[in-house]
C-alpha cells in the first residue's frame, strides 16, 4: 500500500450505527488504505437522505451499480447473513463485522460462495488488533498452560438483533481460541431472568492439551462493559489485565488489512488459516447454543 493506488474501488456502507460512523470517517479520511477505496454512499433503513455530504442510497442501486465494487456490512448480526449473500451474487467484494453469520453452516455456505464468484469475504475482528491482545499474546506464547478462565460483563443485547450470546461475544471465545488453539466444548449453561434483563452463560472449555478454559458472559443493566481474566501456567499466573495503553484506530487497522486482501498481499495460507479459525469459532458457538438450549 505504499505505492499510489492505480485504481479505486468503490464503496458502499450498510447500517449507518456506531461501526459504520466509524467506517464512514475512515473512508472519507486521508489514509494509505482509503486512498484505495472510494466512498459512493450508504444503505440504511432510515430515511436519512445524506451524512456529510455522502449519499444515501437505495439497496437495490447499490447492488446493482457497476461503480460499487465492495460492501461494507455494519447492520446488526441478524441481518449479516442475507446482505453477504445478496453483495456476493451482484458481484462485490465484501467486508463484514463479526458475527458474519449467526450459524457455521451459513457462514461455510457464503465463503463457498466468495470463492465461486472470486470475491473477498473479510470478516473484521477488532479484538485481535487491540493492545490488550497484543499483550497477552507476548505473555501466553510458549507456556504451559494450566488453567484459565475469561468473564465478560455488559448491558444487555437483544438477542433477535444481535444472536445468541456465544454469538454476540464471539471476540471473546475468538481470543481465547487465537491465544490456545482449537478447545472442544466440555458444557455450557444459560441462566436467564427476563423480567430483569439478566442473562449468564458460563461456557467450560478444554484445549487440546486438555487444560480447562471457562467463558463466563454476564449481562444486566448497569453492569459496566468489563473484562476480568485470569491464566494459571506451570510457570506463573497472569491475573487480570494491566494498563497497556488507548486502542488507537482499530477499525482504521481492520480496513487495512481489507485492503492488502483486495491487492492480493495475502498469502494462501494465511486465508486459510484465518478462514479455518474463524468457522472453528461459528462452530463452538452453535454448539455452545445448542447446548445451552437442550438444558431450558
Amino acid at each position: 500500500m505504499n505505492t499510489e493506488p492505480e485504481r479505486k474501488f468503490g464503496v458502499v456502507v450498510v447500517g449507518v450505527g456506531r461501526a459504520g460512523s466509524v467506517r464512514m470517517r475512515d473512508l472519507r479520511n486521508p489514509h494509505a488504505s482509503s486512498a484505495f477505496l472510494n466512498l459512493i454512499g450508504f444503505v440504511s433503513r432510515r430515511e436519512l437522505g445524506s451524512i456529510d455530504e455522502v449519499p444515501q442510497i437505495s439497496l437495490e442501486d447499490a447492488l446493482s451499480s457497476q461503480e460499487v465494487e465492495v460492501a461494507f456490512i455494519c447492520s446488526e448480526s441478524s441481518s449479516h447473513e442475507d446482505y453477504i449473500r445478496q453483495f456476493l451474487n451482484a458481484g462485490k467484494h465484501v467486508l463484514v463485522e463479526y458475527p458474519m453469520t449467526l450459524s457455521w453452516v451459513a457462514a461455510k455456505d457464503l465463503w463457498e460462495l466468495a470463492e465461486q464468484k472470486g470475491k473477498v469475504l473479510h470478516e473484521e475482528h477488532v479484538e485481535l488488533l487491540m493492545e490488550e491482545f497484543a499483550f497477552l499474546k507476548k505473555e501466553v506464547v510458549g507456556k504451559d498452560l494450566l488453567k484459565g478462565s475469561l468473564l465478560f460483563t455488559a448491558a444487555p443485547l437483544e438477542e433477535e438483533r444481535f444472536g445468541f450470546p456465544a454469538f454476540s461475544g464471539i471476540s471473546r471465545l475468538t481470543w481465547l481460541v487465537s491465544l490456545f488453539g482449537e478447545l472442544s466444548l466440555v458444557s455450557a449453561t444459560l441462566e436467564e431472568r427476563k423480567e430483569d434483563q439478566y442473562m449468564k452463560m458460563t461456557v467450560c472449555l478444554e484445549t487440546e492439551n486438555k487444560s480447562p478454559l471457562t467463558w463466563i458472559e454476564e449481562k444486566a443493566p448497569g453492569l459496566k462493559r468489563n473484562r476480568r481474566l485470569s491464566f494459571h501456567f506451570r510457570s506463573g499466573s497472569l491475573e487480570n489485565m494491566p494498563n497497556v495503553g488507548i486502542n488507537k484506530n482499530i477499525f482504521l487497522k481492520d480496513q487495512n488489512i481489507f485492503v492488502q486482501k483486495l491487492l492480493g498481499q495475502f498469502s494462501e495460507e494465511e486465508l486459510a488459516a484465518e478462514k479455518k479459525r474463524i468457522l472453528h469459532c461459528l462452530w463452538l458457538a452453535g454448539e455452545i447454543q445448542k447446548h445451552c438450549c437442550s438444558k431450558q
